[in-house]
């Protein structure tokens, strides 16, 4: 038996001219590993994507500079063609947005990185009120999107360079968390409230710092959470009402993240 005969199809012939074919050269094996799709997108790799997805997102943002943020959470469904409280919402995410640009240290005219600047989860609604309010301060502003079943569009408002995409919630929660400064939540649904109920959660158990944590529109808060019945029945402390405060206008809430973000040390 030849050389030639003792050689298959997916074991070719070792001498440098016939391989690889062009069929052995798109073969699984052959592929660079950095290239391969199908491997990269595996059960096998799902730590790595994990990693990625972090690494990339962080990259961006210190390559921009960027600090510490003011994250806005609230709901996608509201817009300023509301008749009803939504309108209401909505251009106090914007004020608050524009508020904060203008004077936390999103502008960086004084030469240190970005400060506090505004970053949201990237959709229409609140999300596209707060970015709106940093577009219109002149300020960059932070997006983080995720892909979804019915796919979020991501608002026009927060900066193209900033507007970022996740298949991950974990981490897209990571980096909502991880620079955050002050956490200003308006009013929504099961989304914002997982939001709100994981921040608090690391903040009653010290994994956290002690950032303001703010609610806004205390009627709507208190009308769908009892957290005073929440006490009453020993389900939390009356130390952890303390973690967050109420605010009815972009003005009250400035005024409360500024007490803080500006009076602290900068982030190393």
């Amino acid at each position: 038996m030849s050389n030639d005969q003792r050689h298959s199809e997916l074991m070719p012939h070792p001498c440098e001219p016939c391989f690889p074919t062009p069929r052995e050269a798109d073969l699984p094996s052959y592929r660079l590993a950095a290239l391969d799709q199908d491997f990269i997108l595996s059960n096998a790799m799902r730590g790595t994507r994990f990693m990625l997805e972090y690494e990339k997102v962080e990259y961006i943002l210190r390559e921009w500079g960027i600090d510490s943020t003011i994250v806005v959470f609230g709901s996608a469904r509201v817009s300023q063609e509301d008749e009803g409280p939504g309108r209401h919402w909505y251009h106090s995410a914007q004020e608050f947005g524009r508020l904060a640009s203008l004077e936390g240290g999103a502008l960086a005219g004084d030469g240190r990185g970005r400060r506090n600047v505004i970053a949201t989860g990237g959709g229409p609604g609140i999300m596209e009120a707060a970015n709106r309010g940093a577009h219109d301060a002149g300020a960059p502003s932070i997006g983080f999107n995720i892909t979804l079943p019915h796919e979020q569009k991501p608002n026009p408002y927060s900066s193209p360079e900033l507007t970022f995409r996740f298949h991950y919630f974990a981490i897209r929660k990571m980096h909502l968390a991880m620079r955050a400064k002050a956490l200003v939540i308006f009013p929504g649904g099961f989304g914002t409230l997982d939001e709100m109920f994981e921040l608090l959660t690391l903040r009653q158990t010290g994994k956290s710092p002690m950032i303001p944590i703010i609610l806004f529109d205390e009627n709507y808060w208190k009308g769908i959470v009892n957290f005073d019945l929440m006490t009453k029945f020993g389900m939390i402390e009356q130390k952890d009402l303390d973690l967050f405060s109420f605010a009815n206008s972009a003005a009250d809430a400035w005024k409360i993240v500024r007490a803080h973000c500006l009076s602290t040390a900068e982030p190393a």
